[in-house]
């Protein structure tokens, strides 16, 4: 066996075994960070320039916009702007087949273009308006399946904080992957309220018709211009800046994170206990990440270092398969890994190898980087550990069982395997946006 492939199997093997038997992501990258330097850095200088390596990674100002989409979203929840939204679309929304679960995905589309947290969404879709659809006699099936879809779609509609992860990474433009998810994300939203009337037309006991008294002339608007609307400016000026070239992603997420508390203080919601909540989670989830980062970083660079990178991209790229082959063969292990492990651990193990084969075979980073988070929002949804799955179970009441919730995903898991296949064929989807970048 080669000193490159005795690599691979330690580093690559050991991090998948111990994220399989439930270690926490980051002490998994660092421990065979640790095991790896001191095995193929020379010892005691490996680990040294495993701390300045560390230090780097994380000082990074590419990765400043992370913690302020994060609080963009959670400036969103804490100070009630959210509930507002909500009702805003209910009020537009009448007379459709399964109204509630359409208003649901309208709204949780509109969350995504200013939060930058998939289980955030989903939590507060789930708490909010599942107990009314289930009071009103909607089938478990259809209250719920819905609620996790859309929130799987707010990885690709911009501001997310995983898609400018996956782009410092990968060393892909985080402007052009920013923008490269949101005619994918439009599309699926699009897809998922098309298939939600067309099932409850076909069988109507899943949505009982609506009784809800219906708002009429500007008592019907109000809520949309008053809130909704606004909240879609700041997705709207935060992908201009970006699409145009006006703005580095870090001076966009600035710019909404500005414009989201503005607009609360307008609202007289920026209460000093809303803010202190609002810094509390930012810091919490940036921090997680962060440290996340510190592990892939110096993984990816023991990889180099040890001739694992290298002799894996020339094993794979000298057995004579087609581009088309290999990149089909990345997107399955990428599903596969979505069963098992979260999004952050599918980037970390994989992206050290798939990244140099991508600039090996010249193929577009970012038609590949937005069918990755296409495939990482796949892993949210997919049995029988699916990250949105498991938040749906624990804001769900006793009488939503997991057969339930698997059972209603299934759709919407079709659909994304569909967005998937059509990315594949067309790469416009993904690179036509991307493409007017100024």
């Amino acid at each position: 066996m080669s000193d490159w492939t005795t690599a691979a199997w330690l580093m690559l093997g050991g991090s998948t075994v111990l994220l399989f038997i439930g270690m926490p992501v980051a002490l998994t990258f660092i421990t065979v960070n640790l095991i790896g330097a001191w095995l193929y850095m020379g010892g005691e200088p490996g680990l040294m320039q495993l701390a300045r390596s560390s230090v780097s990674s994380v000082t990074a100002f590419s990765l400043t916009p992370i913690p302020l989409f994060v609080l963009m979203g959670e400036v969103l929840f804490h100070t009630g702007l959210a509930h507002k939204v909500i009702e805003g679309v209910e009020r537009l929304i009448h007379r459709v087949p399964g109204r509630l679960a359409v208003v649901a995905v309208v709204a949780g589309t509109v969350f995504s273009a200013i939060s930058g947290s998939t289980i955030a969404t989903t939590a507060m879709l789930g708490s909010l308006m599942l107990p009314v659809m289930l009071s009103r006699g909607y089938h478990p099936t259809m209250a719920t399946g819905p609620i996790m879809a859309i929130g799987a779609v707010d990885m690709l509609i911009p501001p997310s904080a995983l898609t400018v992860l996956l782009g410092s990474l990968s060393g892909i433009s985080i402007s052009k992957l920013l923008v490269g998810g949101v005619v994918p994300g439009v599309i699926l939203s699009v897809a998922f309220v098309l298939w939600i009337v067309v099932r409850v037309r076909i069988s109507p006991h899943l949505a009982p018709p609506d009784d809800a008294p219906q708002h009429r002339g500007w008592a019907r608007w109000q809520p949309f211009f008053a809130y909704v609307l606004p909240t879609l400016l700041i997705f709207g000026v935060v992908v201009g800046a970006l699409a145009y070239g006006w703005a580095t992603p870090t001076e966009c997420a600035a710019l909404g994170a500005f414009a989201t508390l503005v607009l609360a203080a307008l609202y007289r919601s920026l209460s000093v206990e809303a803010v202190m909540k609002s810094l509390k989670g930012t810091a919490g989830i940036s921090g997680m990440i962060l440290f996340i980062i510190l592990g892939a970083t110096t993984f990816a660079q023991i990889l180099s270092f040890s001739g694992a990178s290298n002799g894996l991209v020339q094993t794979i790229t000298g057995r004579g398969l087609s581009t088309e082959m290999i990149v089909v063969g990345m997107m399955l292990m990428l599903i596969f890994l979505g069963i098992f492990v979260d999004q952050i651990s599918m980037m970390m193990i994989t992206l050290p190898i798939f990244m140099p084969i991508v600039q090996a075979l010249g193929i577009d980073p970012v038609w590949f980087g937005v069918m990755f988070l296409i495939c990482m929002q796949l892993g949210l949804l997919l049995p029988p550990h699916g990250l949105l799955l498991m938040t749906m179970r624990g804001v769900a009441p006793p009488s939503v069982t997991m057969a339930h919730i698997f059972k209603a995903v299934v759709p919407y898991v079709v659909m994304s395997l569909l967005l998937l296949t059509a990315v594949f064929f067309l790469p416009g989807i993904a690179t036509w946006l991307p493409g007017r970048l100024g």
